[in-house]
């Protein structure tokens, strides 16, 4: 393990870097216990990348692993929030760059593309069965509400 001084770089994702991607987002669902839908998953990645109003993908690097992870992030609107707000939909790195604090460079990369861009508020949701990732949101600032996220699936 590092002590943290690998530095993370990052790109916004385009077409080009879908079938990397897909890969990964298959990952993560995995090791995160989150069904996938590659249909939904994959439109929505179509529209994000398509269309910067709603988002960006950004494709984390570092020197030594050109494709160290990605996050991904969306545009929301909350009365609460005070308009816009983003949510940091996915964060994933890949096993080999775990454990060197690439993971709190991720999440201040995160945050400061959501202020370039406006955001006065940036929002994410964490499963419950993730404490270590949790720990880590926490550790950087962000606040649990007490609030569980619920959904309605309004294609069935």
């Amino acid at each position: 393990m590092s002590s943290g001084n690998t530095p993370l770089d990052w790109r916004l994702a385009d077409a080009a870097d879908l079938p990397v991607l897909t890969g990964h987002i298959a990952d993560f669902y995995r090791e995160d216990q989150i069904p996938l839908n590659h249909e939904r998953v994959q439109a929505g990645l179509q529209q994000l990348l398509a269309a910067p109003a709603n988002g960006a993908v950004l494709i984390l690097s570092t020197a030594q692993e050109p494709f160290a992870g990605y996050i991904t992030l969306g545009w929301c609107f909350s009365i609460e929030q005070g308009g816009r707000f983003v949510l940091l939909d996915e964060l994933y790195l890949v096993p080999a760059v775990r454990g060197q604090g690439l993971g709190r460079q991720a999440l201040a990369l995160a945050a400061q593309w959501a202020r370039q861009q406006g955001a006065a508020v940036m929002r994410l949701e964490v499963n419950h069965h993730n404490a270590r990732a949790k720990a880590l949101y926490l550790s950087c600032g962000y606040a649990d509400d007490q609030r569980d996220l619920l959904s309605l699936d309004l294609s069935a």
